[in-house]
């Protein structure tokens, strides 16, 4: 019965592609009042696909410019925004009339300028801008999309994510880790937000980040639960810039930082809560299998496990599918995972339980729960 369904879903979704495709069709639907707002939102979604790349750059030659800082204290004219951009009138005017076209900037009176809403909001998140600005290395990789997809090109943006096709990631030099390790720091406050606002933290007695970069999540939880002991693993020369940050935050006291290979390693055992944030769609099946059987061993069963990172197939982040595929693409290794394909590679590690959590903005990150057992 099942079989038969899909052969008639299949069929129907058959004729209407047929009639999308058909240009009476599309000439009649823009012509009927009934189906014009519809025709219309298709021919915007269109025109966006094909002019997408263009908005990032816009947007991105913002966050270069610091024009969003330059409107902070209020609307400008072009004269004074050309002389702080160090651009011409006319270069101005036109960067300004494509933002204020997607919300970056608005049109004042007295042919000044000021912030658009979503220049508002970029405004206030550094977090948010530096992620704009690290842009550039992945439109570099996916010019020619084809060429990376039969794997005839090398993407440069694995350089920059140097553990990701390295066997031996410990070798890796403060050089080496200083650019991800500030990136990720910067916009790990967002991701810790959204995941200590879905779950709380008190409840358990030590926590352990794997993967933990310079020690933001661990802050953020620390201030969250004051009585929770902290524990930190990642390659040696991130572990030192944690143990920097925990340091200068005064939480020396109660962290433990390990430096190491989270794919190899024996890990810390005695932890009740252990984190992985971003890190798992980092890794293709094998590997992730690898590390979530290496977390198990660590955890006695009731302990708590937390993915936290982008998932396919979440309500409200479809299009993430896109985004992340092509990084992972770029980097050389992993790929954009829904949630029962995860729980999946759970399941094998020794896990289950699973909860997916109800969170803000599942654009920027999910939350999903399981047990050791």
């Amino acid at each position: 019965m099942a079989g038969l369904f899909e052969r008639w879903l299949d069929d129907l979704r058959a004729r209407r592609d047929r009639l999308i495709a058909d240009p009476k069709f599309q000439r009649w639907s823009l012509a009927n009042p009934f189906t014009r707002p519809i025709a219309r939102r298709r021919a915007r979604a269109a025109l966006d696909l094909t002019a997408g790349f263009v908005y990032s750059q816009v947007l991105f030659a913002c966050a270069r410019l610091k024009l969003f800082e330059a409107l902070a204290g209020g609307p400008l004219t072009v004269s004074d925004l050309a002389t702080r951009l160090a651009l011409s009138e006319a270069a101005t005017r036109r960067l300004l009339d494509a933002a204020a076209s997607l919300d970056i900037t608005e049109r004042r009176a007295g042919e000044r300028y000021g912030l658009g809403q979503l220049g508002a909001a970029f405004l206030g998140n550094a977090a948010a801008r530096a992620l704009v600005e690290h842009q550039p290395l992945l439109y570099a990789d996916i010019a020619d999309p084809v060429a990376l997809l039969r794997g005839e090109k090398r993407a440069a943006l694995a350089d920059y994510w140097p553990y990701s096709d390295l066997e031996q990631p410990k070798a890796l030099s403060p050089g080496d880790v200083a650019p991800y390790s500030a990136l990720m720091a910067a916009s790990q406050p967002m991701v810790a937000e959204q995941a200590l606002d879905a779950y709380d933290m008190r409840q358990h007695k030590r926590l352990m980040d794997i993967g933990g970069g310079e020690g933001v999540f661990l802050c953020a939880a620390a201030a969250r639960a004051p009585d929770l002991q902290l524990a930190l693993v990642d390659l040696p020369a991130v572990a030192d810039r944690a143990r920097m940050r925990l340091e200068a935050a005064g939480l020396m006291a109660r962290a433990q930082i390990h430096g190491g290979d989270f794919l190899r390693d024996d890990l810390p055992k005695g932890a009740d809560a252990v984190t992985l944030i971003r890190i798992v769609h980092d890794q293709d099946d094998e590997r992730a299998l690898m590390l979530l059987r290496n977390i198990r061993r660590a955890m006695e069963p009731g302990a708590t496990l937390l993915i936290i990172e982008a998932m396919s197939g979440v309500k409200g982040a479809e299009t993430l599918d896109a985004y992340y595929g092509f990084y992972t693409l770029a980097m050389g290794r992993g790929e954009p995972r829904r949630v029962e394909e995860i729980e999946a590679l759970l399941r094998q590690a020794g896990f289950g339980g699973f909860r997916l959590l109800d969170n803000a903005l599942p654009t920027l990150t999910s939350i999903l729960v399981a047990k050791a057992i």
